[in-house]
């Protein structure tokens, strides 16, 4: 199985040369950055945007190869990390596997599907009411003992993904939540201790697949301007962005009472469950 460290290495070659915002800013200053950044891409905002989805595409081939095909061999894999850290050979790369693993994925799924009954996991955990009331409150725990955990990893110091630890904590039983400029950070233990193959887009469809369904199941509808991210760049499961303020109390209890204590613990068990097929109108599109 690919290693965390794999999936840093492959992390660094594929977004080396992308743009990140510097540290320090407010929420404000970082969406007129990122905005910024996106018009001033050379050949214009979507085709930064497809640029992104391309290479997060390529970091899920990539991790696949290193878990079950010909990157187990270690000499192929440092050489596919050199040669996808240029744009010439990301292109190479993608031309060569891009289709084959389209191509292969929905083959599986079609196998899977046809060798069992479709069923859905059960919740992967649940969360103590109180500490869900005190979220919504915007009452922070603090680290804990599973942000320790995930400190003391070894591709979490190899990231760097904090230098200290964050002022806005909220811990759980099932990881933790951090609030930063805007937006809410889930680091779920389940998720980091299976490691991080595949995860970032499995939790993409198991977002899209939850809010698609959020009226079925007669749940309030997602709030406006609040986006889901990939967790890539925070090494996390996922990120919810907010557009307002993070002390808004619809938008807390929201994120405190659907989120949390219902989406969450059926799309971290759909995540995490390699059986588990998502239905192809729940995929991202890449």
């Amino acid at each position: 199985m690919a290693s965390d460290l794999d999936t840093v290495r492959v992390l660094r070659a594929l977004f080396n040369d992308m743009p990140r915002a510097p540290q320090g800013l407010s929420h404000e200053e970082t969406m007129a950055w990122v905005a910024q950044s996106m018009s001033d891409h050379p050949d214009g905002d979507m085709a930064y945007m497809l640029e992104h989805i391309t290479r997060s595409s390529m970091l899920d081939i990539v991790l696949r190869l290193r878990e079950d095909g010909y990157l187990k061999q270690d000499a192929a894999f440092d050489k596919t990390i050199e040669l996808i850290a240029t744009p010439e050979g990301r292109k190479t790369f993608m031309d060569s596997c891009i289709q084959a693993q389209k191509s292969s994925d929905a083959t599986a799924r079609l196998i899977n599907r046809a060798k069992r009954e479709w069923s859905d996991p059960l919740p992967l955990f649940s969360s103590d009411p109180g500490l869900v009331r005190q979220f919504v409150r915007g009452e922070l725990s603090g680290p804990g003992p599973l942000f320790l955990e995930f400190m003391a990893r070894e591709d979490v110091r190899e990231i760097g993904v904090f230098a200290q630890a964050p002022d806005g904590i909220h811990e759980f039983s099932w990881g933790f939540v951090v609030e930063d400029q805007g937006a809410w950070l889930f680091y779920v233990a389940e998720v980091w201790r299976n490691g991080t193959v595949g995860g970032f887009d499995r939790f993409l469809s198991a977002w899209h697949q939850a809010t698609t369904a959020a009226s079925a199941e007669r749940l309030p509808p997602v709030p406006m301007g609040l986006l889901m991210e990939d967790g890539i760049n925070t090494f996390s499961a996922m990120t919810l962005q907010g557009a307002g303020s993070m002390s808004n109390p619809a938008l807390r209890r929201w994120i405190g009472e659907v989120f949390i204590d219902r989406m969450l613990p059926t799309m971290a068990a759909r995540v995490v469950d390699a059986h588990y097929d998502f239905p192809v109108e729940s995929l991202p599109a890449h």
